[in-house]
């Protein structure tokens, strides 16, 4: 009797779930059919009576001033450069800017000029993917909130190539079965990582694992719980990309990973305007009275400047210089938001409290010209973030002529700084002890040893030049314009 009860339930349930499942592949394949007809409906013909090949890149904080808006247009300038036929569109949410400023900025802060104009597709649901929208699964919200925000632009434009040029994986499916688009990614640092996962796992408090949780054995198991099935659904998305560029050796071994996707990934080592920083003259330091301490990153939490700001007040306090030259401590750096503004006022009053505010200057926002005058006046490029994906600000130092100290993790570990035909090109720390001393070991150096080490890095950087990236670029993303 059970049994026939089990069966006369289990057959119109199963029946039930394939008429609904028949019912959610029509109605998705009739929003396909409909934004193809639309897409035919919103394009026009050029002047050849051809149309153009529309590559669409998403990238909501395009005005934002930082290392992945570096990559944006330098991808931009590169198609431009191979394609003739093809128009380049940017769904942005920067809607306090117009294009020219936009455009304008880009130059400005990067001295990237783009040959052909860029088609502006302004987005008004950029509030959906900000972290402070979600103060708990902000990773699970953000994620959602890309969906919809896509959802947007796809309804704004229907491009023929989409790539993905700011990490936001799930929108990967959408522009591709739906959209019927060849989708393509870069990859500047992966939403999860395995490095995540043992920080969960383990238990260490840090910005993105809050105390609370960390010191709870059940709130950590329900987050590892959590952060598992993220990480699934993240590689289920991120395989549907036809092509996978990632930007570090760090990024590589965890985007292959979790997306298991290795025939269409490859390291593409992002543009850094090498060429300008080299045009600053390398000479020995001129006996001055001062050496200047430089960090150049965007001002957002995992760059650690508290960091910074404590090794510098650890290294005044001691006063290790066989020299007595007074120090100085620039922090220059991106201030997107009210977020941003905040942190900043954070360091200014944690510097108050260190009794190291006369020695630290904080410069926001600040044109090219005046980053590298501050680059070609120092002793010592700065530079805390723990797994920093890659690390053009590293890059930046080195190639101005700064003795570089960056983090003992990720791209500038594995990538940047490492021997070059078997010289050093800089140093590596973890700690705030750590970097005090190295520090003062840096400003120990005689001048002839310091100049010894900025032209072994120097040399080195020439892997990581604008010319560099367009070659292996235009290799990577050539299946899509198959």
């Amino acid at each position: 009797a059970c049994f026939r009860l089990l069966c006369s339930l289990l057959i119109p349930a199963l029946f039930l779930s394939g008429i609904l499942c028949v019912c959610l592949v029509v109605l998705l394949w009739g929003i396909r059919l409909w934004i193809q007809q639309r897409k035919k409906q919103l394009t026009c013909t050029g002047q050849d009576g051809k149309r153009p090949l529309l590559v669409a890149f998403f990238h909501p904080y395009c005005n934002a001033g930082g290392g992945g808006e570096r990559v944006l247009w330098c991808a931009i300038r590169t198609l431009q450069k191979k394609y003739r036929n093809v128009t380049c569109v940017v769904y942005t949410g920067d809607r306090d800017a117009t294009g020219e400023e936009i455009v304008e900025g880009a130059f400005r802060r990067f001295n990237i000029k783009l040959i052909h104009p860029v088609k502006f597709v302004f987005l008004e649901k950029r509030y959906l993917v900000k972290a402070s929208l979600y103060p708990y699964f902000t990773l699970l919200g953000q994620s959602l909130g890309s969906v919809f925000l896509a959802w947007e632009a796809l309804l704004k434009c229907v491009p023929d190539i989409y790539i993905d040029s700011m990490g936001y994986a799930f929108t990967l499916p959408l522009f591709k079965y739906l959209g019927g688009c060849r989708v393509g990614c870069y990859v500047h640092y992966p939403t999860i990582s395995t490095d995540m996962l043992s920080v969960v796992r383990n238990q260490d408090t840090r910005f993105n694992n809050a105390a609370f949780i960390t010191n709870n054995p059940l709130f950590s198991k329900l987050k590892l719980v959590y952060y598992y099935f993220f990480a699934f659904m993240y590689g289920i998305v991120g395989s549907c990309s036809d092509v996978i560029m990632v930007n570090s050796s760090w990024t590589l071994n965890h985007i292959l990973s979790l997306w298991r996707a290795g025939d269409r990934t490859s390291v593409v080592y992002p543009p850094c305007d090498v060429q300008t920083f080299l045009d600053i003259p390398l000479e020995e330091e001129k006996s001055t009275t001062e050496y200047s301490i430089v960090s150049v990153s965007q001002f957002r939490p995992e760059k650690d400047h508290p960091l910074q700001i404590r090794a510098f007040a650890k290294l005044l306090k001691e006063k290790r210089l066989g020299q007595q030259r007074s120090l100085k401590l620039i922090l220059i750096g991106g201030s997107r938001n009210q977020q941003d503004e905040k942190r900043v006022n954070n360091l200014k009053h944690l510097c108050e409290e260190l009794g190291v505010s006369n020695n630290v200057t904080f410069r926001i926002n600040i044109p090219f010209e005046e980053l590298k005058r501050h680059l070609a006046e120092a002793t010592i490029g700065l530079h805390t973030m723990w797994n920093e994906h890659f690390g053009i600000g590293v890059v930046e130092c080195m190639a101005a002529g700064t003795v570089i100290l960056a983090h003992n993790s990720g791209g500038p570990k594995l990538d940047i700084v490492v021997p070059y035909e078997g010289h050093r090109t800089g140093f590596l720390a973890e700690n705030e002890d750590n970097y005090a001393e190295t520090m003062a070991y840096i400003l120990s150096l005689s001048a002839e040893k310091r100049l010894e080490i900025r032209e072994n890095a120097r040399r080195s950087v020439h892997r990581f030049s604008d010319q560099h990236f367009e070659e292996t670029f235009l290799l990577s993303v050539e299946p899509l314009f198959k």
